[in-house]
């Protein structure tokens, strides 16, 4: 292990030991949260969880899992109580637990939204502010490298992005470059940045990748269902360059948890973090090899002007030591 990691873990540790005796056992009771299965929603559970001892007196259960199976799950047996980071346009079960009332929508917890997009080095922008605009980079290819940076096969962004490409780069000499795996068209935006060089193509957020390394959104049009859907075809018609639908991230509780327990659903409605918090934790995580726990930690110490905001007052109060 690095020093310098070894020095950030044992600060989580004691801090989290710090901690450890301040929350007053069964004021909240019992609370059994999810842990999805990927990095974003561990950190979102990580803070939620420590928040939730430390502030509200709970005994949390994490429960690992993913959106579909999580949402099964409460809607056959009420557990767990709070699902975080479900994404909503890939859980169809979602929008009926919705209408029949046995799951309460608090907040996106994700505020930015899930967001997938094309997207240029910010540093290429600043310097050519023409290239903040699909025809601006088509217009000029050689300012991004000729080669538009596309999803490895077998990806539904592969065949969404070389259907808007066969529609949109035209004989502007673009190539549509598509990766072997997500870990090569990581390595290319990493590559790029390290000598400052051309670079144009897909990545989502929030993630890593966009947290460490700034990059300028793409306007290639507006979203249009009817044009994505058919994007979304291999052997759609009628194809156009047009946006991804910004993807809906929620935290939900059952409705009796909700009604038994209102200020701990308070604190898990105001708890949401933006797309650039969660870029710089996930960066953070990935640089220092560090858990959940630890990235909990690095938010809690590093966003003192945030997650006060979401406790009630008497939790507050007992984390107070904590905003010092």
């Amino acid at each position: 292990m690095q020093i310098k990691h070894l020095k950030k873990s044992i600060g989580a540790l004691a801090l989290l030991a710090a901690f450890s005796g301040n929350s007053q056992a069964a004021e909240c009771g019992e609370v059994s949260i999810t842990e999805m299965d990927w990095d974003s929603a561990r950190v979102v559970t990580a803070v939620a969880k420590f928040l939730m001892e430390q502030g509200y007196g709970c005994s949390v259960t994490t429960v690992p899992s993913a959106s579909t199976p999580a949402l099964a799950s409460l809607a056959e047996t009420g557990k767990p109580d709070i699902l975080t980071e479900v994404w909503t346009n890939g859980a169809p079960a979602y929008n009926g637990l919705v209408e029949s009332g046995k799951i309460e929508p608090l907040t996106e917890v994700l505020s930015d939204g899930g967001v997938e997009a094309w997207w240029v080095p910010t540093y290429l922008v600043e310097k050519h502010p023409e290239l903040a605009t699909l025809e601006g980079v088509l217009a000029n290819p050689e300012l991004v490298g000729g080669r538009f940076h596309n999803c490895p096969v077998g990806w539904t962004c592969q065949i969404i992005n070389t259907n808007m490409a066969k529609a949109s780069f035209g004989d502007s000499g673009m190539e549509d470059f598509i990766h072997g795996s997500g870990e090569t068209l990581a390595a290319s935006i990493g590559a790029a940045f390290e000598n400052e060089e051309p670079w144009f193509g897909y990545y989502w957020a929030p993630t890593s990748i966009l947290g460490k390394y700034p990059m300028t959104q793409v306007d290639i049009g507006p979203h249009d269902a009817a044009t994505h859907e058919c994007n979304s075809l291999a052997d759609c018609a009628t194809p156009k360059a047009a946006a991804y639908p910004k993807s809906i991230v929620t935290t939900v509780v059952s409705d009796t948890f909700a009604a038994g327990n209102p200020e701990v659903t308070d604190l898990m409605r105001n708890l949401a973090f933006t797309n650039t918090q969660m870029g710089e934790l996930l960066a953070w995580k990935e640089d220092n090899n560090a858990s959940a726990d630890e990235a909990a930690v690095q938010f809690l110490t590093n966003y003192k002007d945030v997650w006060p905001a979401w406790l009630g007052d008497d939790a507050k109060a007992k984390l107070s030591a904590l905003t010092q």
